[in-house]
């Protein structure tokens, strides 16, 4: 998409979230900055949602949230943790040196947590994807939430809160984010194609909404999708771009085994791509491409397409496009 994501350019406001009981909560938050946990499956609005407490709770949310992607985080070499603008401020030449990785991340978490903030009282430091913390990374942070408890307000967000150690849990007031309805996320729809000044009936809302199936993401880039497409969202345009819809749920199941590192899962589904649905290899990676969109963001879904860059220039030159896209697969899983 050449257009600016709608995912960004239209992010809610704490008033704008879907979810009655997850904008009360977080409502509460504004005003007594305790430490939260929002649990809840994927493209449930909730990095959306913790932004949105932070323009509601800080005077300069830019500076006084700190955001981390613990999935792409912890998967930077030194290297990158050292060089990333978000973090040169805390790291040293000497310690660049002479730190272990370890060490580096530690280091960047109590940093973070104890960095005057820009404004107000409090820092917000959000965690996004948190089941990825290794324990011994989890144990680091619990002393960091104890030791700066005062001055930094945590919020962690995870598919799967059974994975945070109870120290962690206990810690944190839990905030159970569910898949949004089809029908808030018309309700979302709406606003969004209302301030784009695009055409569209109640059927075409009703149809992307579904395609979403709870996730909230999906359901947007899928509008934007159609929008710019077809100059409107009826029931007939919607199904046209969107028209590959049952092919999702595959894409879906080999990004889940090559996440894994089941290679050969994934590369399963792969063949049962190429060879049963007959897609090319440029096929193949574009709707890999768009199924991430919606399951990605930060760095990386950036690292996504650099892979796919990659790919794509690869499969130009002839050679077999299993192979190609199989080793951006196997990347995936490393």
């Amino acid at each position: 998409m050449e257009q600016p994501l709608w995912i960004d350019e239209y992010a809610p406001t704490l008033s704008e979230l879907p979810q009655p009981d997850v904008r009360d909560r977080l409502q509460d938050a504004v005003g007594d900055p305790v430490n939260l946990v929002l649990h809840g499956p994927i493209g449930s609005a909730k990095t959306a949602a913790v932004r949105a407490l932070a323009e509601a709770a800080h005077e300069d949310p830019d500076n006084d949230l700190i955001e981390i992607n613990v999935a792409d985080f912890f998967g930077m070499t030194k290297k990158e943790v050292a060089e990333d603008p978000r973090f040169t401020r805390f790291i040293s030449s000497k310690r660049r040196r002479e730190s272990s990785k370890a060490d580096l991340i530690n280091h960047v978490l109590k940093e973070s947590a104890s960095y005057p903030p820009v404004s107000g009282q409090y820092n917000t430091i959000l965690l996004d994807n948190a089941e990825a913390i290794r324990e011994d990374f989890q144990q680091a942070l619990r002393r960091v939430m104890e030791q700066y408890h005062q001055a930094t307000q945590f919020v962690i967000t995870t598919r799967q809160p059974t994975k945070l150690i109870p120290p962690i849990r206990s810690r944190c007031f839990p905030v159970s984010v569910r898949s949004p309805t089809d029908a808030e996320t018309v309700q979302v729809l709406e606003r969004i194609v209302d301030a784009e000044a695009v055409e569209y009936d109640e059927e075409g809302l009703s149809f992307v909404a579904s395609y979403g199936d709870g996730n909230l993401r999906k359901a947007i880039l899928g509008a934007q999708t159609t929008a710019e497409a077809h100059g409107e969202i009826t029931m007939e345009t919607a199904y046209e771009a969107l028209s590959d819809v049952g092919l999702d749920d595959r894409f879906e199941e080999m990004l889940d085994a090559a996440e894994a590192g089941e290679f050969t899962d994934a590369r399963s589904v792969l063949d049962d791509l190429l060879v049963d649905e007959g897609l090319s290899g440029g096929e193949v990676l574009d709707q890999l491409l768009r199924v991430a969109r919606a399951r990605y963001d930060g760095r990386r879904l950036a690292e996504l397409h650099r892979l796919a860059g990659e790919v794509e220039f690869d499969m130009s030159q002839g050679t077999s496009d299993r192979i190609h896209v199989g080793r951006l697969l196997a990347e995936l899983g490393t």
